[in-house]
C-alpha cells in the first residue's frame, strides 16, 4: 500500500480550466497535476499512486466516459469527479450510474468541488486500506499448509471438529491441533472471525 500523498489528477481539454482547478487545490495544500487529454492522463497513469479524478465529459479523441470505461477495465478503483457542462448533465449521470463518484457542473464554486475532492480522496485512502488488510490476509492464508486449509474450509462451514475428523479421516485430537495453528496464523481469536476474514477475502 502506497503511503505516498494524495494526487489530484484534473482531465481537461480547455487549459484554462485544468490550471484554474490545480492552482485551487494548490492554494489549500494539495497536490495536483493537470493533463489535456486523456491520453496524456493515461501515459502517466500509474494504479499505485493514490488520488482522485477530475474529469471532463466531452473531450475530443477519448472522451471522459470512454476513459472511465477503460479505468474500469485495468481494474482501477480511482474515483471519478466528472465536470460537466448544462447540456452534458445526462452524459454526467450515465457516468454516475457507471460507478462515478459524483459530478459537477460548470461553472462551479470552489468550495463546492473541493467538498467533492476531499470526499473522493477519503473513498480512495479507504478503498486502499481494505486492499491492503485482504493481502495481508491472504498472505496469512497462503502460509497454511494444505491441511491446515482443509481444515479452515471446514471450521468455516460451520462443521464441528468430529465431523471434520471423519471427513479428512483423521482423529479429532489432530483436528484440534490443526485448528489451533490455524487461528494462530490467521491471527483471529473466535470462529466468527475467522469467517469475517474468508468471506472477504472471496467477496
Amino acid at each position: 500500500m502506497s503511503h505516498e500523498e494524495p494526487t489530484v489528477f484534473v482531465v481537461d481539454d480547455d487549459p484554462g480550466v485544468g490550471d484554474a482547478i490545480r492552482l485551487l487545490l494548490r492554494s489549500v495544500g494539495l497536490r495536483a497535476e493537470a493533463f489535456l487529454s486523456a491520453k496524456e492522463f493515461l501515459e502517466a497513469f500509474d494504479p499505485d499512486r493514490p488520488g482522485c479524478l477530475v474529469l471532463d465529459v466531452r473531450m475530443p479523441g477519448m472522451s471522459g466516459l470512454d476513459l472511465q470505461s477503460h479505468l474500469e477495465d485495468l481494474g482501477s478503483a480511482m474515483p471519478i469527479i466528472f465536470v460537466t457542462a448544462h447540456g452534458d448533465i445526462p452524459m454526467a449521470v450515465d457516468a454516475v450510474k457507471a460507478g462515478a463518484l459524483d459530478f459537477i457542473q460548470k461553472p462551479f464554486r470552489d468550495q463546492e468541488l473541493l467538498d467533492k475532492i476531499q470526499e473522493a480522496l477519503a473513498t480512495d485512502r479507504d478503498t486502499r486500506a481494505e486492499e491492503q488488510e485482504i493481502e495481508e490476509v491472504r498472505s496469512r492464508m497462503e502460509s497454511l499448509t494444505p491441511r491446515e486449509t482443509e481444515v479452515m474450509e471446514l471450521v468455516v462451514a460451520g462443521k464441528p471438529n468430529k465431523n471434520i475428523a471423519r471427513a479428512l479421516g483423521i482423529s479429532q485430537r489432530t483436528v484440534e491441533i490443526h485448528r489451533a495453528r490455524v487461528m494462530e496464523k490467521m491471527q483471529v481469536r473466535s470462529v466468527s472471525m475467522l469467517v469475517q476474514l474468508v468471506m472477504k477475502c472471496k467477496d
